[in-house]
């Protein structure tokens, strides 16, 4: 990653055409200033495309400038040169901003195949984990997603600072969940940074406090070791900390910032301020995730934007870089993150799309298969029927037994039948044996009767093309 030129100062644009007022008119008056539409371009890339006939790339960076000034809006927040950080809600910025209401907000239509509460805990766990793998791996982590998740699911111990980075991650998610409600402080900062860096750090008293005078904390592009952002002094942080939080918290609404504006500044001022000697990046991304749940963004709590930045890292980090060159205008960083919370809860409800599918494929089948219901009762595939609803529930022999009027033994039998067809997991809670669906359940039933499944393939396959 190379640290993008700064682009030439308006001031100084104005000063070399201030003796040719009848040029800086032409410029003003050309609406090249908002060329290509839609486009938020820094310096550093319009400066390598065609200026607009006529015209020269610093009149083509002029126009723009002072386009643009008209609609930006000043932050309660300074870069380390004393100047005020501002935002601009350009038309793709208010068109994704709409996107993330209709979609994250408020009530809208996701299947009630996954959303029963069982079902609901699941996804929320999943998207949790997600989170914490992905979050973790932008910081450094090396380790697959497989190994992590199941880490994550068996709740065992890290082996190795990759993995101790990860399940900090998955318990500060937690900690965001349990939290959320309350103002945020600067305590609940260090505390999240606590959680997230535990046991990862050659200096573990760097944990849960601020970084000190002295600590030669930069952000440095590891390929070359180019310094690309050195943030402010350390002695600032309890003052631009408390300013922090008093943003995240202020309620009154004026002037009004949009909710997702506000957790995605939020975001940009953590990382921009770099607080401690490490996990910064991680710790910004939970602000983000604080910021939205307390703001009733609901659907946030199934999401991962960390999975969506990692398959592009260095755009993120260079929206910090155009943030940082172009007088503090955040709203490249804005562009950013809303794109990618964007992409998100799109793959989200494709997500959830295919879960439908495949539990109503599922179903069909346990409907369907003669083969099915040659090896099982009608008890059992009731309860396989249950299962693929519920997900991960938590099946006993005495409640069997109850729903279905039927002995003790019978009950026990039944279940025992589905733990040795590999359909149910046999496990212990105390001195009780509780069976739970494995995830890959519906995968299962495929496997116990591959003919039917490729027949219910075909009649779909049928009936879509015959529509």
């Amino acid at each position: 990653m190379r640290l993008p030129p700064a682009p030439p100062r308006t001031v100084e644009l104005m000063q070399k055409v201030h003796e040719q007022p009848q040029r800086l008119l032409e410029v003003i008056q050309s609406g090249i200033g908002t060329q290509p539409p839609g486009s938020y371009l820094h310096w550093d890339e319009l400066r390598h495309r065609p200026p607009p006939p006529g015209f020269t790339h610093d009149e083509w960076w002029l126009a723009t400038k002072l386009a643009r000034q008209s609609g930006l809006r000043r932050l309660p927040f300074r870069d380390k040169a004393s100047g005020l950080f501002t935002y601009g809600t350009p038309d793709p910025v208010q068109a994704m901003l709409h996107e993330v209401d209709r979609s994250a907000a408020g009530q809208i239509q996701i299947p009630e195949l996954v959303t029963t509460p069982q079902n609901r805990d699941r996804y929320i766990v999943r998207s949790m984990m997600e989170e914490a793998i992905t979050s973790s791996q932008l910081e450094g982590a090396a380790t697959t997603n497989v190994v992590a998740r199941d880490m994550l699911q068996r709740q065992r111990k890290p082996r190795d600072k990759s993995e101790q980075m990860i399940m900090n991650n998955y318990h500060a998610m937690q900690f965001i969940r349990e939290r959320y409600k309350e103002p945020l402080t600067p305590q609940v900062i260090l505390e999240l940074q606590r959680i997230l860096t535990a046991d990862t750090l050659d200096d573990p008293s760097a944990a849960g406090r601020w970084r000190r005078p002295g600590e030669d904390v930069k952000v440095v592009d590891n390929r070359n070791n180019e310094v690309l952002h050195i943030p402010p002094a350390a002695d600032e942080l309890p003052e631009r900390m408390q300013r922090l939080c008093e943003f995240a918290n202020d309620k009154a609404d004026e002037p009004f910032i949009h909710p997702v504006v506000r957790a995605i500044l939020l975001h940009f001022m953590l990382g921009y301020d770099h607080p401690f000697a490490d996990g910064n990046g991680r710790t910004a991304r939970a602000l983000f995730y604080w910021c939205m749940a307390q703001r009733e963004y609901w659907l946030i709590e199934f999401v991962s934007i960390s999975r969506v930045i990692r398959k592009a890292p260095a755009q993120y980090v260079r929206a910090y870089l155009y943030t940082e060159t172009d007088e503090s205008d955040t709203t490249y960083f804005l562009l950013h993150q809303l794109r990618a919370l964007n992409e998100a809860i799109v793959d989200l409800h494709a997500y959830l799309h295919r879960k439908v599918e495949e539990l109503r494929d599922a179903q069909q089948l346990l409907e369907r298969s003669p083969a099915l219901h040659r090896k099982l009762n009608y008890r059992q595939l009731a309860l396989l029927d249950h299962a693929l609803k519920h997900a991960r529930f938590v099946y006993k022999i005495d409640r069997h037994q109850s729903s279905h009027h039927v002995t003790y033994q019978t009950a026990r039998t039944d279940l025992l039948g589905l733990v040795e067809m590999g359909l149910l997991e046999k496990s212990t809670v105390g001195r009780t044996f509780v069976f739970i669906p494995p995830d890959d359940l519906r995968a299962r039933l495929v496997a116990q009767n591959p003919k039917d499944s490729t027949a219910t393939s075909r009649t779909r396959a049928h009936s879509v093309r015959k529509s």
